[in-house]
């Protein structure tokens, strides 16, 4: 076990035009040490201006996602002990514009994320009855079956570790990237949704869209959710081509009085 490790991390600010270089800290390690907890270390006791964004600490939140070895991770869910040698350098992610050391702008990310309308698009969707009957509300029956068939791209934590990963991105800023991609999928087979659906899908395909899609793989390699994004948008082709077995339908809705189980 070791004892200790050198950080070696990606100093720079675009705001102040500082010119980019590399830092090195020695930070002591136990055995479950995480690079968050090494970096936090650092900031703590070697250099307070480290800027790093975080939050939850345990793999929900996606905020502290950065390239640890040249590969996108979550710093918060790698440990120091699974790293090899004795330094380990950390760098911003990559296709995200720069701001501050290990801090990138997500701003781009969540605006394709947002055009592809990540919602239930069913104009018989609400919840409560809005006609005279005000004791009841509405819902939606669903078997396990149908519910597995979105239940593993709903993990999406929205870290931006695929983009990040994504060769297509990095050469077509217009390109959605895989986590958006993923999501058109998540919400067209959720059988929730309505009719309305040809909306999001007509977002997807053009030029810069869906068949921008190299299938690299590399998406799905980082995702640290297991969401697999390359599956979720070949998948998604198939229903735009048309020899999709999936069957696309609207679940049953029914009505409830209050308190009814």
């Amino acid at each position: 076990m070791r004892t200790s490790v050198v950080l070696k991390v990606f100093r720079a600010n675009s705001i102040a035009s500082q010119s980019a270089h590399y830092d090195s800290f020695e930070v002591p390690t136990q055995r479950w040490t995480t690079v968050l907890d090494a970096l936090l270390y650092a900031k703590a006791f070697r250099d307070s201006s480290i800027a790093i964004r975080y939050s939850c600490r345990m793999a929900s939140c996606g905020s502290c996602g950065m390239k640890i070895n040249g590969i996108p991770r979550l710093a918060c869910y790698t440990k120091v002990s699974e790293l090899e040698g004795h330094t380990i350098t950390i760098e911003p992610l990559s296709n995200f514009p720069h701001l501050r050391d290990l801090v990138t702008d997500f701003g781009q990310f969540f605006r394709h994320h947002r055009d592809m309308k990540p919602y239930i698009l069913n104009k018989d969707s609400e919840m409560v009855n809005t006609q005279n009957n005000t004791d009841s509300f509405s819902e939606f029956i669903q078997t396990l079956a149908e519910v597995d068939k979105f239940l593993q791209f709903s993990y999406c934590i929205k870290c931006g570790l695929c983009y990040s990963a994504c060769p297509t991105v990095a050469t077509d800023t217009k390109f959605p990237g895989p986590q958006a991609l993923a999501q058109v999928y998540r919400y067209t087979v959720d059988d929730r949704d309505g009719s309305e659906r040809k909306k999001r899908l007509n977002v997807i395909d053009e030029r810069h869209g869906i068949w921008r899609c190299h299938f690299a793989g590399s998406c799905s390699a980082v995702c640290p959710k297991g969401v697999d994004p390359a599956l979720g948008i070949q998948l998604l082709r198939g229903h735009l081509l048309g020899y999709s077995k999936n069957e696309m339908k609207i679940a049953d809705k029914r009505e409830r009085k209050l308190g009814q189980t």
